[in-house]
């Protein structure tokens, strides 16, 4: 039997997570386990919580089923899932989602969404990220228009099905990002380039203090052919494989080329 955590970042009880948590509980042969924050945490990242400890509330799903709900963050649910939060319960797969909003591209540094699931990855178990955008709300990745997650939700629990025959290695993050409107196809992309425009703005001054806005608005992107920005653009779902390994190995071989000695000796 497959053992899946289910978690996200806009917290346990957002339409997304819950879409797919029923959808993934259709499964046959899956013991799933749903950890999440009790609360929004999005664009959180990867942080942890390390300066107190975490509270764990049982969630009651009304359907028979639990969840857990704590103040942390999503890689701390992921965290507690695999320190045995649950007794006989060790993640062979984790899921995080379905995310209120796409994360494209540089996106994903920021998402806590995609940071549950690559913190599977560090943990050496597969991970699946699942955002998807808002109807209308062209490649903003803000939280605005309707959500319909019912296609993305099945889209999800059929290729969590597949992985027994195309499995997922454990180095490997799955980025899913599904369009807002009815996809018109599927593909396998990199990530894209997104083009921020955020502005220092000041709010309002006192006291010898002063308050600033400084993100918010709506991101461009390099409409760039393969990536997961022009896919989800087109109408498309983008797959998108990442890893951990964050080396530049041409930088290592031109750092080779220093005189290293000359750098270390005064």
């Amino acid at each position: 039997m497959r053992q899946i955590l289910l978690t996200n970042d806009d917290g346990i009880d957002a339409d997304g997570l819950q879409t797919l948590r029923r959808a993934l509980a259709r499964l046959a042969d899956v013991r799933l386990l749903v950890v999440a924050p009790d609360g929004n945490r999005s664009a959180t990242a990867r942080s942890i919580t390390t300066r107190r400890p975490l509270w764990v509330a049982e969630v009651d799903f009304g359907d028979g089923t639990v969840g857990y709900a704590t103040d942390g963050t999503p890689v701390d649910c992921v965290r507690l899932a695999n320190l045995g939060l649950v007794s006989d319960f060790t993640p062979d797969l984790v899921v995080s989602g379905i995310n209120h909003g796409a994360n494209l591209g540089d996106d994903i540094t920021y998402s806590g969404t995609v940071a549950a699931a690559l913190e599977a990855v560090v943990l050496g178990i597969p991970g699946i990220a699942v955002s998807q955008q808002a109807a209308g709300a062209a490649l903003e990745y803000v939280d605005r228009g309707s959500f319909d997650f019912t296609l993305a939700a099945e889209i999800v629990a059929r290729l969590v099905d597949s992985l027994d025959t195309v499995p997922l290695s454990p180095k490997t993050l799955l980025n899913i990002n599904v369009p807002g409107a009815v996809p018109s196809g599927i593909e396998v992309t990199s990530l894209g380039k997104r083009v921020y425009r955020d502005e220092l703005r000041l709010e309002r001054e006192e006291e010898g203090r002063r308050r600033y806005w400084i993100y918010g608005a709506a991101p461009g992107f390099e409409d760039v052919a393969g990536t997961d920005l022009a896919a989800v653009a087109a109408g498309r779902i983008a797959l998108t494989p990442i890893h951990f390994d964050l080396t530049d190995h041409p930088g290592m071989h031109a750092l080779a080329q220093l005189d290293l000695e000359a750098v270390l000796t005064p």
